[in-house]
């Protein structure tokens, strides 16, 4: 019994607990019947269950506002060229940030007389304003119009910035309550901040200071009264009052002067004062870009855009960095003179090779309906070459064409103006056309004149050599026809512009300039998948044993083959990689340049030449920071401190450690480099010589021939260009290096080059310049170098203890150079091209 009392069952507690339950309801039974008893527990109920229902309807997963506190709005990322200037922006938004203090007083008047006149005096809901606008909405139910707003700034900017722009009474409420805790968290300053700056107003500008410049090309303290009040109406819809339509212009008017008088109303501005703006015209101007010329930089924009995007990414979600929201600031090498020069010279190039092939077809097709101007302006098809413009054909008859062009303006163009040849069909290009093809076309009198885009491509770049900062860059004719960058992105042979890289190798192998080398036939047995291999000079023909000069010179494939052999291709192959040129299997003929390349790796090679071996790696960026200023690229930059003193404090001088990276022992590079002066001296681009400046090079000619290089410059700068068909075939037998792509090199680096001091190559320490015989390579004593081309005698660039001992007297030299000016007195018949292509060197 005593065990049962202390171990009762588990049943008994719930027993306790029903009948504990049921004292209490006995004790609350008699409340119950009294009337204010039960009313009073029906309605607290009530009101909790209100309360539980508002929170998961309304309140539940509302985004916190003290997020706003760190909020950082969209803005463009801005380029700023070699001078510091802004050139070039990269926005989905056009936007510019402004702190509060930057409005003037009497803008943000203009925006409280027209959005919300109580905004300093409530706690960001107007109750008033908001029960006008639930009886508004209850009027058009059902309607299917939108009922007025009624909500303050305050709630706009949660709208904006928290919930989004869905239209619902749901949406309203939780932005009323968003609007509540914000007035809690920011002030009345900082929220109108946020609202003049993120606030959308037409023309793709958002905020008020980018709208100022869109609307009037003003900064928001130039403004006006009249065009502040103009602006301020904007919010409620801008398509509204478009300037441009007559509509829109008459509807602006009528709304601005509301603006002005709601301002007199609330005695922020004068009646003398509205009077004198309702006077005033609009003044707007016309809608245009963000300020910035689209046409600037083409293809070197985009690619500083495609590495900033590699870097932060592009849209918000990336990071706080993305290009398109991130406020970067990127300061850039960019020089828009030699830009334009290079930009020039490329196209001239292109368009001279091309001349006479006919017409090479539309460079595009659109839909023809109502809308055509639209589509027209939304393919970003154009074109930025002297007077020529994009075009669509509209309409066709058999005497002429109607044309339309990207603004709405039409025109004309006769058949009588369009009858070169198509080139795939041979037949007339008008007859070829038919309506949506997009056509280029240039001015011809009160009608247009077909023009023809250049089938054939190519790029070219310039480069610093002690640096690496990219100077210019142009990727093929114009990037808003094809953004593909064949300066940075096009994979192409190289040829013999490879050259330079094999006899390199050569040199680091114990070889000399003077080194004799046999320019003869030569078959290498490549294993039993590849067979034998057989080189050949162009022509056919040899010279026999030749010193590397001019082997180099003459641009002569068989003895850089048999170079290459003696030397060894996996060191050869070992050099090119180690120059960022490619990583190539040890095969004879990538040392001909069968390998593929770009041009950006050739040029940073051959800077790297020029820069005693030492090579930076290629870049279109110095910097970038952030909205803020910081710098967040390079990782490791640091700020020069004192760089920039007007006077020296008797402090030491700043001083900067080496950069870069030795890739190539420097007597060598310097050996290579006063080889290849030789080649615009005497060799296959003596169309430079005439420049009578210090600089080296070589040309290039790819088997077929397919590409067309020339890669060279000076102590300070190098370029590089090719040219060649995208999809690779024959540009004809007649085409070299030295004809083509040196002519277009030249054009594009004199006017360069003439504003730079003639600075000459200088050797590094252990180099010994000696005097040789220039086609035997023998040591010569008693003779002295001339600046002649092609005198007998030369300095040479030796390595210690490397230079010929054999010696050659004075008179032998003499004796030598009389027999060599008797046979070219004696070669009176014409030579044949073979004969003249064997003398310049074989193409590959």
């Amino acid at each position: 019994m005593e065990e049962a009392r202390s171990n009762p069952p588990a049943s008994s507690f719930a027993y306790r607990l029903r009948r504990d339950a049921g004292g209490v309801l006995d004790r609350l039974r008699p409340l119950w019947q009294r009337r204010l008893f039960r009313w009073s527990a029906i309605l607290l109920g009530g009101f909790l269950l209100f309360c539980a229902l508002f929170w998961l309807i309304f309140a539940r997963g509302l985004p916190d506002a003290a997020t706003l506190l760190e909020y950082e709005p969209p803005l463009p990322t801005i380029v700023r060229d070699i001078n510091g200037q802004p050139v070039h922006s990269y926005a989905r938004e056009r936007r510019v940030q402004l702190q509060f203090s930057d409005y003037p007083p009497q803008l943000i008047h203009a925006y409280l007389a027209a959005e919300d006149k109580t905004f300093f005096d409530h706690h960001g809901v107007d109750f008033p304003g908001f029960a006008g606008a639930v009886l508004d909405y209850a009027s058009k139910l059902g309607s299917g119009q939108r009922a007025r707003g009624g909500s303050t700034i305050t709630q706009q900017v949660a709208k904006n910035l928290l919930i989004g722009d869905e239209y619902s009474p749901t949406r309203k409420v939780k932005e009323m309550i968003l609007a509540w805790r914000m007035e809690n968290v920011l002030t009345k300053q900082q929220i109108l901040e946020l609202y003049l700056n993120q606030i959308f107003l037409g023309r793709n500008a958002y905020g008020v200071q980018a709208a100022a410049r869109a609307y009037f090309d003003k900064d928001v303290a130039d403004l006006k009264l009249h065009e502040m009040a103009y602006l301020s109406i904007l919010p409620k819809g801008p398509a509204n009052y478009r300037p441009e339509s007559p509509t829109g212009h008459a509807r602006a008017i009528e709304r601005r002067n509301w603006a002005l008088g709601e301002m007199v109303k609330n005695n922020w501005i004068t009646p003398a004062q509205r009077d004198a703006a309702v006077a005033q015209p609009l003044g707007t101007v016309a809608a245009h870009g963000s300020g910035f010329d689209a046409r600037a930089g083409g293809y070197y924009m985009e690619e500083v855009r495609r590495r900033l995007i590699s870097l932060f990414g592009e849209k918000a979600s990336d990071g706080p960095n993305s290009v398109y929201a991130g406020g970067l600031w990127v300061r850039s090498p960019y020089d828009p003179v030699v830009q334009e020069s290079t930009k020039n010279a490329l196209r001239g190039g292109l368009l001279r090779f091309d001349a006479g092939r006919g017409w090479s077809g539309p460079v595009g097709h659109i839909k023809i309906d109502d809308g055509w101007e639209r589509e027209l302006a939304s393919s970003y098809i154009d074109v930025d070459y002297a007077d020529w413009r994009v075009a669509v054909i509209v309409s066709r008859t058999s005497t002429d064409a109607q044309l339309g062009f990207a603004d709405g303006s039409t025109g004309t163009l006769p058949a009588s103006a369009a009858q070169s040849p198509y080139r795939k069909t041979g037949g007339p290009a008008f007859s070829a056309m038919k309506p949506g093809d997009l056509i280029v076309v240039a001015r011809n009198g009160s009608n247009w004149a077909l023009r023809s885009i250049p089938e054939v491509s190519g790029g070219m770049m310039v480069e610093e050599v002690h640096s690496g900062r990219i100077r210019a860059m142009q990727g093929g004719f114009d990037s808003r026809l094809s953004s593909y960058n064949r300066a940075t992105q096009a994979l192409r042979q190289p040829g013999s512009t490879i050259k330079p890289f094999v006899y390199a190798a050569a040199l680091d192998s114990g070889m000399t300039p003077a080194s004799i080398i046999v320019d003869g036939p030569l078959c290498v047995y490549q294993g039993a998948g590849l067979g034998q291999k057989c080189f050949r000079n162009f022509s056919g023909g040899s010279a026999g044993p030749q010193t590397m000069r001019w082997g180099v010179e003459q641009s002569r494939n068989l003895m850089t083959v048999r170079a290459a052999s003696q030397t060894g291709m996996e060191r050869v192959v070992r050099t090119i990689k180690g120059m960022g040129i490619g990583d190539y299997q040890p095969y004879l003929s990538f040392a001909l340049g069968a390998g593929e390349t770009t041009v950006e790796r050739m040029v940073n090679a051959y800077a790297a030449l020029a820069n005693q071996g030492r090579q930076f790696p290629s870049r279109v960026m110095d910097y970038v920071q952030d909205r803020r200023g910081k710098v967040i690229w390079p990782e490791r930059w640091r700020a020069c401190d004192g760089c920039n003193m007007a006077n020296w404090d008797g402090k030491p001088m700043p001083r900067f450690g080496f950069e870069g990276k030795q890739v190539m022992n420097p007597m060598t590079a310097y050996q290579v480099v006063h080889i290849a002066e030789g080649v615009v001296q005497r060799g296959t681009a003596t169309v430079l010589a005439d420049l009578k400046r210090p600089l080296f090079g070589k040309t290039g000619t790819t088997n077929g021939p397919t590409n067309v290089w020339f890669v060279g410059g000076s102590p300070d700068l190098v370029a590089g260009v090719y040219i060649g068909y995208d999809q690779p075939r024959s540009l004809g037998g007649w085409a070299q290096g030295g004809r083509i792509a040196a002519p277009i090199w030249k054009a594009a680096m004199a006017p360069i080059l003439e504003t730079m001091p003639k600075t000459p190559f200088i050797a590094p320490a252990g180099i010994r310049m000696v005097a040789i015989d220039r086609r035997s390579g023998k040591r010569v004593y008693g003779a002295w170098p001339t600046s002649e081309p092609k005198a007998a005698v030369i300095w040479e660039a030796f390595k210690p203890e490397s230079e010929p001992r054999r010696t050659i007297r004075k008179e032998e030299a003499e004796e030598q150079a009389k027999v060599a000016a008797t046979r070219a007195a004696s070669r009176t018949r014409a030579r044949t091209d073979s004969e003249f292509l064997s003398d310049q060197g074989g193409i590959y």
